[in-house]
């Protein structure tokens, strides 16, 4: 299979390549998205995730609903990705929210689960 995308990262890059290419770059790519909260960025209000402001929520079937919907939002942003599945979890210090992918000019599958740390402030792969 040909490489499609090439990037680096230096994020979680400790002594090795810092080069990535397809899928594992559109992964970063998207954790690099929601790593930033709604309306943070200049220029661009309407980019970055609402789950930064939901996490101190009780997880209602509201609330729930609003962010399967912003995580479908922030995945259709990137043309490279789509969305199939979304689960939430609730756990002590945050939310573990697990997304089902398919990367689209392979039709790869993908399970990407993050973890919204209230104490961390941070969106990081479980």
């Amino acid at each position: 299979m040909t490489t499609i995308y090439k990037g680096y990262s230096t994020v979680d890059n400790y002594m090795g390549s810092p080069r990535l290419t397809d899928f594992d770059l559109v992964k970063r790519d998207l954790l690099n998205h929601f790593n930033i909260r709604k309306g943070e960025k200049l220029g661009n209000p309407g980019f970055g995730t609402i789950i930064w402001n939901t996490i101190f929520e009780p997880l209602t079937p509201d609330v729930e609903n609003v962010i399967i919907d912003d995580v479908k939002r922030v995945v259709a942003y990137d043309p490279r990705l789509n969305v199939t599945n979304v689960i939430i979890t609730e756990y002590e210090y945050g939310l573990q929210i697990e997304i089902e992918l398919i990367y689209a000019h392979t039709n790869l599958k993908s399970q990407l689960s993050l973890n919204f740390d209230k104490a961390l402030g941070v969106a990081s792969t479980a």
